[in-house]
């Protein structure tokens, strides 16, 4: 993963500070600033929910930043209108460990247990330390914890999970993801916040996003 020194700083603060916000507090109102605030997607890309606003978090288990986040952002996603779809999208960055992290993520969406240890996952990593970057390593995680051995291998192994994982690493070059996490709006704005404090600042940042997509939206009969 690279950061820039400005984003790697705002992160940081953001992490100090995640632990006493209960789930996202907007900071920001004055008028986005493109360069800044938030950069184009050339050409705008198409989403996998038609006719939503869809928001992409991209994301690995294996930052510590995106550990934080995490219960933040998914807090947030629960108060999106009905016409916005959020979905999350592990990167890898043409890392073998952050490959089996992501294959992870996806193998647990497939067998319905990513609600259960998708945080647990995080914190193993980034607060017990846990060196969980080796199948056989998750596979003893995720063994002590109820799952099925033999069906995670499966699943790590499915058509489903590397069809998903190609198509997850296609969209991060397609929208120059050099950083986590990283927000998109409706396949044409990326969150940038290179003056952002905290999290409540990016997550401002893509409400006014939102509004600014659909208020670009065509009409329709």
């Amino acid at each position: 993963m690279t950061l820039t020194r400005r984003r790697f700083n705002s992160c940081l603060v953001a992490a100090l500070g995640a632990a006493t916000l209960p789930a996202w507090a907007p900071a920001r109102a004055e008028q986005l600033v493109e360069g800044r605030d938030w950069r184009a997607v050339s050409p705008p890309q198409p989403g996998d929910a038609p006719n939503k606003i869809e928001v992409l978090e991209f994301f690995s288990y294996g930052c510590s930043h995106c550990s934080h986040f995490n219960p933040i952002v998914k807090e947030w996603a629960k108060s999106l209108p009905d016409d916005v779809a959020f979905r999350r999208v592990p990167v890898t960055f043409s890392r073998r460990p952050w490959e089996n992290l992501a294959r992870f993520y996806f193998a647990l969406d497939y067998m319905g247990e990513l609600e259960r240890l998708d945080q647990a996952f995080f914190d193993a990593l980034h607060e017990e330390r846990k060196r969980l970057f080796t199948e056989e390593a998750i596979f003893d995680w995720a063994a002590d914890r109820g799952l099925d051995r033999e069906k995670l291998a499966n699943a790590f192994e499915s058509f489903g999970v590397h069809t998903r994982l190609a198509r997850a690493e296609q969209l991060a070059k397609t929208y120059r993801i050099t950083g986590v996490p990283t927000l998109t709006v409706a396949g044409r704005y990326v969150v940038l916040g290179e003056e952002a404090k905290t999290y409540g600042d990016l997550l401002a940042i893509a409400d006014q996003l939102i509004a600014k997509a659909r208020s670009e939206a065509p009409a329709t009969s």
